[in-house]
């Protein structure tokens, strides 16, 4: 019988595959290195029972899939509708904010003489890249989080200071702050983080 290592390799890379993934990427799902998953696939290891549940989740298989070797109908595209779908739930809950900015925008248009109207959508901006910072870090690749936070800080002191424009207060110095922000972004991207518990060498 073959080493259920090298099974447990073959359907991990295969799975991988077929789902669009990386070592990398796969890695950061699992909060893993690349280098375990890379010892995984060449059948060096095999990852704790709780890491090829997540595993057989994220792909949507099941456990016994995972160790046999002879597949008749398990499904090998379930990783990928599932993470089209959750493409689509993003883009709709982005879309959904625009909509809700929309809408206020006609409310106050009609309900106030004030030429402010227009910020609902300068807010809805910084909040549209909320919303998208919570989803990637959920579902997709954390390292994207550093761009969306920058974005998101930017953003954000822009919209502060086009809030407090049409009032006569002039506050570009907030922009200064977002120099030493930047920085930090900047430093908090190089930080490592130490990986869950190695996984189990046979």
């Amino acid at each position: 019988m073959e080493d259920i290592k090298l099974i447990i390799a073959k359907n991990i890379t295969d799975l991988r595959k077929a789902n669009g993934y990386t070592q990398i990427s796969l890695g950061e799902k699992l909060n893993y290195s690349d280098k375990a998953v890379s010892k995984w696939e060449r059948g060096e290891s095999v990852p704790e029972i709780g890491v090829l549940k997540e595993i057989a989740d994220l792909f949507g298989v099941t456990l016994d899939y995972l160790v046999q070797k002879d597949h008749s109908s398990a499904p090998k595209t379930s990783g990928k509708v599932k993470k089209q779908n959750q493409t689509f739930i993003t883009l709709m809950s982005v879309i959904l904010v625009w909509l809700i900015a929309t809408v206020a925008f006609v409310i106050i248009d009609y309900s106030t003489d004030t030429n402010g109207h227009w910020l609902a959508f300068v807010w809805a901006v910084p909040i549209s890249l909320v919303v998208w910072l919570v989803l990637n870090s959920v579902w997709f690749n954390r390292r994207l989080n550093f761009v969306i936070v920058s974005l998101l800080m930017w953003t954000a002191i822009s919209t502060l200071y086009l809030t407090f424009l049409p009032f006569g207060f002039n506050i570009w110095l907030v922009f200064v702050v977002g120099i030493p922000g930047q920085i930090i972004i900047l430093l908090w991207s190089r930080l490592r983080y130490k990986h869950k518990n190695a996984p189990i060498d046979k």
